[in-house]
């Protein structure tokens, strides 16, 4: 009999769930993609459904259940914390004790009275429901899915249970910790309070902060390492808490830290100043010499040539295109879906190696499925949704779709791609994307304003033939998780005038930086996607008869969504997002719809409200 393990989840944010049979991830995906609300943390009960229906199993199958902290510990944490700045904190602490004492602390018997109702069956017939560390979680779905048989592991996040920062040693089916850095310390909150700083959501606006950097100066670096971070040479840090509020108050920052950088935090989707640039490259500057100086120290501690990283902070993938460009190690892998989703796959390996498995086996390619592990829809079920939606669409064959999609892309349209199994993790990697030219000086401005509603300074990601990545970019290995930024070749770059190099801020955003525009960030980089055949077949033959048609092996890939959004997971989502927005045209599987064809509706944007801004 096969041993199902199912991994959660839940209750902070990103809630998910996956199911690994015999060792091999068979479905993952995040609840907010069903429930379509942004970093969804309930209880990921449609989640779960899908991946026992993916399997085509029950809950009764299932082996083993495992949650991916332990919630215990966190609240011994959160208690020893109040304590330790008592009598500050006292609202904090109010507010966050109902939860705590209703949910949160009976954690198990709310998981279990869930499962139950979901399964249908009783508690009692309930598979053993099992807690990992956090961490532990984290640093299980970056190594074990990994191609190597050893690794050191790094994970950096804002908190787990106490852990912020771990380092694993992996080798064959055996995952060892090394050391940590404990809470308050935390490299991923420092980053999220200067998030907050700079007016962007917590949690979910750090890749703003990062996209930002590279149109300011990083002027603050020297008061951030002198006031607010004392970094060791060995990576290992203390940060000064007199500076943050997230210890007691319901902020990041307090007075203190707003004095230190010249003002109040900037309010949310008010105008951007060169003041907040600077401080976002910064703040990114001080994190990649963190990052760095941690990877050296594992690197002379384990002896490892390969490293794999997990936890929030991997998905700071500026940070991890240094790494990779430096060679600390000679090879890096990254879990996809490096935030707390992920941790859903990592908890269920951590009970497959240490309950059931023998052997780990490797076959020099990682475990991810690309991370193709979501739901897919057959044209059956494509055409329900479409006539039921009232739209208007032809079907081609596979020999006409692919030339018929590239040329509607070399003529500066924008298509909405929806293809296969839904990706699992953040990053839109051509199973639901939204594509266009990236040779066109105008397609970042168009997409950002036009189909995604969101800040025009948010830069797009190219995706390439894996086999073309070096004549585009200086990278030379695979990254297909879009996880790692790279420089774009200096033979693709155009030189700017004496009065372009002069221009400060979003008044960069506007110049042509190489033959790739649209996917050349304002510093020359560019966070690429390699599209392997093996893992992406249709993807693949897209980017093949693009470059057929105009000789470029590159497109411009986004997430299939508006601002706020999840990425659409259904072709009734994917319709809806295609109507709302100034997309040209919409691919699902072999159906093609034109935009122009589709029925009139009156336009209505209050849609624009429905989902809270991120």
């Amino acid at each position: 009999m096969p041993v199902y393990i199912l991994g959660i989840s839940a209750y902070y944010h990103d809630a998910a769930a996956a199911l690994i049979r015999d060792g091999v991830v068979v479905a993952a995906a995040q609840e907010e993609r069903f429930t379509r609300r942004k970093h969804d943390p309930r209880f990921p009960e449609n989640a779960i459904r899908y991946c026992l229906a993916e399997a085509g199993i029950g809950l009764s199958d299932v082996t083993d259940i495992v949650f991916y902290d332990k919630p215990l510990i966190k609240f011994e944490r959160l208690l020893e914390t109040y304590l330790a700045y008592a009598p500050k904190g006292l609202r904090s602490f109010i507010a966050a004790m109902p939860v705590w004492m209703k949910e949160k602390l009976y954690l198990k018997s709310t998981l279990r009275r869930g499962l139950a109702e979901l399964g249908g069956i009783s508690r009692k017939e309930l598979p053993p429901l099992l807690f990992a560390a956090h961490h532990q979680s984290h640093a299980a779905s970056a190594f074990y899915p990994s191609p190597f048989e050893t690794a050191a592991v790094l994970c950096m996040d804002g908190v787990g249970e106490w852990a912020t920062t771990t380092a694993w040693l992996g080798n064959g089916r055996e995952l060892q910790p090394l050391w940590q850095i404990d809470f308050p310390h935390s490299l991923g909150l420092l980053y999220s309070a200067f998030t907050y700083y700079a007016g962007f959501k917590v949690n979910s606006g750090e890749y703003k902060l990062m996209g930002l950097a590279p149109y300011g100066e990083p002027r603050y670096v020297d008061v951030i390492r002198e006031h607010v971070i004392d970094v060791k040479e060995d990576g290992s840090f203390r940060l000064n808490m007199s500076y943050f509020n997230y210890c007691t108050g319901l902020t990041m920052t307090n007075d203190r830290f707003h004095e230190l950088f010249g003002g109040p935090p900037r309010k949310p989707e008010t105008p951007l100043t060169q003041r907040d640039m600077d401080i976002a490259a910064s703040i990114q500057k001080v994190t990649e010499d963190i990052v760095l100086r941690l990877a050296r120290t594992l690197r002379k501690e384990t002896g490892c040539t390969n490293l794999c990283l997990a936890g929030g902070v991997a998905l700071n993938c500026v940070a991890n295109g240094i790494l990779w460009r430096e060679k600390v190690f000679d090879d890096l892998w990254i879990q996809p879906a490096a935030g707390d989703a992920g941790g859903a796959i990592g908890a269920a390996l951590v009970s497959w190696y240490e309950r059931h498995a023998d052997a780990r086996p490797l076959n020099g390619r990682d475990a991810m499925s690309g991370s193709f592990l979501g739901p897919q829809y057959d044209a059956d079920q494509i055409a329900k949704a479409l006539d039921e939606s009232g739209a208007v669409y032809e079907i081609l064959d596979e020999e006409f779709l692919y030339p018929r999609v590239a040329k509607l892309l070399a003529d500066e349209a924008v298509v909405g791609w929806f293809q296969g199994r839904m990706e699992f993790g953040p990053r839109a990697l051509g199973g639901r994307s939204i594509l266009g030219d990236p040779r066109s000086p105008r397609m970042q401005s168009v997409m950002n304003l036009k189909i995604k509603y969101r800040e025009s300074f948010r830069p797009f990601a190219p995706a390439v033939l894996a086999e073309r990545v070096s004549d585009y970019f200086e990278h030379d290995g695979p990254s297909p998780y879009m996880l790692l930024v790279a420089p774009v070749k200096a033979e693709r770059r155009v030189e700017m005038t004496d009065d372009q190099k002069r221009l400060f801020g979003i008044d960069k955003l506007n110049v042509a930086r190489s033959d790739i525009p649209a996917v050349t960030h304002v510093d020359y980089s560019a966070r690429i996607q390699t599209v392997h055949e093996d893992t992406n077949p249709r993807f693949y033959k897209l980017l093949k008869a693009f470059e057929a048609e105009t000789g470029c092996a590159v497109l411009v890939n986004t997430s299939f969504n508006v601002r706020g959004e999840p990425i659409v997971c259904t072709p009734a989502d994917a319709y809806r997002c295609f109507m709302r927005t100034e997309m040209d045209y919409l691919v699902l599987e072999n159906f093609v719809l034109d935009k122009r064809k589709q029925p009139k509706v009156e336009k209505d944007d209050s849609w624009k409200t429905e989902f809270e801004l991120d």
